[in-house]
């Protein structure tokens, strides 16, 4: 529950008394009681560090505004890795304990596209295949919500929580490309694009990690700073997606990973190597759509492969403002790129065979993933 003082300012704000208050609210717990001298509801809230509300307080007005804000339990999510995030006072998505996750709407018409090409989704006549849709979030509508940076309400995309199932969730966002403007974009914002490409792993790789999160044991995440990971070369993207799938993952970079769960995550029948080739057999069909800037996220959970041998590996699809018509033609900068990881994580699970697994326990110095790193 709340200080006396904190009770004192609301029971202020909520007698008429204009204040501003800011808080950081996060993991919301509401309590309600009556409050003899205002005569009036007083919702308690529980301080934390996440969210950055900024509310009003004005009689009535502001009760049913702070009523609105607690009922959705809104909140920052705790494992975004990459995009635009919440805090600070800085616009960005949120998610409530429902399993709903809340993107803000661009206002350019980035956002138009995205929601159009979610709209197309769930439409009737889409011709995007069953077994594809599959790989995106579920789309639940449009709703005008408090937004994160405290402007007021606006239009967000609301769309599953792909990672609210998860209690310590490894996550990896992949953007796919080596190009990622769209071919409508204005000058300056291809300049940009081709200068950020040119200076991560897009332009080489065809595909750039744009952040990451890897559950280590006994010491929460590691969370590289996502600057950094952009600049990964081509030996730095392949040893980041050992440590993914590795038991002992950690900031030491003189620690080789073991890839303990490679053979369970990136393989077997429902792993994500399997889940990659077959979006690559619908890209490599396709000419509806150009998927310009999207990214694969990976997400698995160690404690599921440790206990049920099963990581229950999931590869979604996301970010769809720079989606285009593809007008009959193979979109190739996302094909190949794809193609480009895949490759990266079939040499992984190559150098996974048992008995060189078995070896390089006896002898660090004769093991397969060390040959691998120096394969391209």
């Amino acid at each position: 529950m709340g200080s006396t003082d904190e009770l004192d300012d609301l029971r202020n704000g909520f007698n008429g008394r204009a204040r501003r208050s800011k808080e950081w609210v996060h993991d919301l717990m509401i309590g309600a009681l009556l409050d003899e001298r205002a005569q009036s509801w007083v919702f308690w809230v529980r301080r934390s560090s996440w969210m950055w509300i900024d509310l009003a307080f004005a009689g009535a007005g502001c009760w049913r505004h702070l009523f609105l804000i607690l009922c959705n339990m809104l909140k920052v999510p705790d494992h975004q890795v990459a995009g635009h995030q919440a805090g600070d006072g800085k616009l960005g998505p949120l998610i409530d304990d429902s399993g709903k996750f809340y993107k803000p709407i661009q206002s350019d018409g980035r956002g138009s596209i995205e929601v159009a090409f979610y709209t197309s989704l769930v439409s009737s006549d889409t011709n995007i295949p069953n077994h594809i849709r599959r790989f995106f979030p579920i789309f639940h509508g449009t709703k005008l919500i408090e937004a994160s940076d405290g402007s007021g309400q606006q239009l967000h995309l609301v769309l599953q929580d792909i990672v609210s199932g998860h209690l310590s969730p490894s996550i990896m966002d992949i953007k796919i490309g080596s190009r990622t403007w769209y071919p409508q974009a204005s000058e300056d914002y291809i300049q940009r694009c081709f200068m950020k490409d040119r200076e991560t792993s897009s332009l080489a790789l065809g595909f750039r990690i744009s952040g990451l999160q890897i559950e280590s044991k006994g010491s929460g995440f590691w969370k590289p700073d996502r600057k950094l990971i952009q600049k990964f070369t081509a030996e730095e993207v392949r040893l980041v997606l050992r440590q993914f799938v590795s038991s002992n993952s950690s900031a030491d970079s003189g620690v080789d990973p073991d890839c303990t769960f490679v053979s369970t995550v990136y393989g077997g029948s429902g792993g994500i190597l399997a889940q990659l080739l077959e979006l690559k057999e619908w890209f490599e069909h396709q000419t509806i759509l150009h998927f310009y800037s999207c990214s694969v996220l990976m997400v698995y959970e160690k404690e599921s492969v440790v206990k049920e041998m099963s990581s229950g590996a999931e590869v979604k699809l996301v970010d769809f403002a720079h989606v285009v018509k593809g007008n009959g033609v193979i979109d190739h900068n996302f094909l190949g790129g794809l193609c480009s990881l895949i490759n990266f994580i079939s040499e992984i699970l190559t150098c996974s065979d048992v008995h060189t697994a078995k070896a390089s326990l006896q002898d660090p110095k004769n093991n397969c993933y060390t040959n691998c790193d120096t394969q391209n």
